[in-house]
């Protein structure tokens, strides 16, 4: 009984299912990569494996729709049944609970990747479910991958660290902008004029903007931008914290 199980869930008209969806997996998690990269590079929240994992999940969860009649091993249930209600209102659920575990702290945004991990393996119940358990095997092995490896891939390449910077002056100093953007120009990094913002406290101009490095490689560490802060005229305090995600 069992043995005939397994080859209704495995026979070849079904592998040759499983393996055109893991074929649409592999490619829309490269496609996703590649737009992750770029808006990595560009020092944005949302990197490499984020954009990787809702591609890869969205292809999932639509390609598994193409074989309907391969639904639960080709068994009569799929002709009177559709999933495909059941999936919505699992991601639905599931996006509420993607939208908790994201959290803004300051300048960062943390919990991108986990809610799109999170997001992934609900799509992996799915196919698990319909029963495309190939597809479901590969989707498990390329998100583990993507968690586990793709972070320290997507540091490694050509990328613009971005800093949040938060600068206090001295009572009745009048900071110039053109001199802050040269100043930070001398040192690898392109102060971002559309993200400053400017306060009042105790009589102090407090500037706070963001300033991402024209090449990761050759700018200025945080740290040694910190030394020449501490002797630039005018400030009295400041602040400086990389954008993470």
């Amino acid at each position: 009984m069992f043995h005939e199980l397994l080859e209704h869930y495995w026979n070849g008209t079904i592998v040759e299912a499983n393996a055109v969806i893991g074929a649409n997996l592999i490619g829309a998690l490269l496609l996703g990569m590649l737009v992750g990269y770029e808006r990595s590079y560009q020092g944005r929240a949302a990197g490499m494996r984020t954009y990787g994992l809702v591609c890869m999940a969205s292809t999932a969860v639509t390609v598994f729709a193409g074989f309907p009649a391969l639904w639960y091993g080709g068994s009569q249930v799929a002709a009177v049944s559709d999933p495909t209600r059941v999936v919505q209102g699992v991601l639905t659920g599931i996006g509420f609970l993607c939208a908790g575990v994201i959290m803004k702290d300051g300048p960062n945004i943390r919990g991108l990747t986990t809610a799109a991990s999170i997001w992934t393996v609900s799509t992996i119940g799915v196919l698990l479910g319909v029963g495309f358990y190939g597809a479901a095997l590969l989707l498990g092995l390329l998100t583990a991958l993507v968690m586990s490896m793709l972070n320290g891939v997507e540091a490694k390449l050509p990328g613009r660290a971005v800093l949040d910077i938060t600068l206090t002056f001295s009572a009745g100093f009048q900071p110039d902008l053109d001199r802050m953007a040269e100043g930070a120009a001398a040192r690898g990094y392109r102060l971002l004029r559309d993200t400053l913002s400017i306060t009042f406290a105790d009589n102090r101009p407090v500037w706070r903007f963001s300033a991402v490095a024209v090449e990761r490689s050759r700018a200025m560490s945080p740290a040694r931008l910190a030394e020449g802060l501490a002797t630039f005229d005018g400030i009295a305090s400041y602040s400086i914290m990389p954008v993470r995600n």
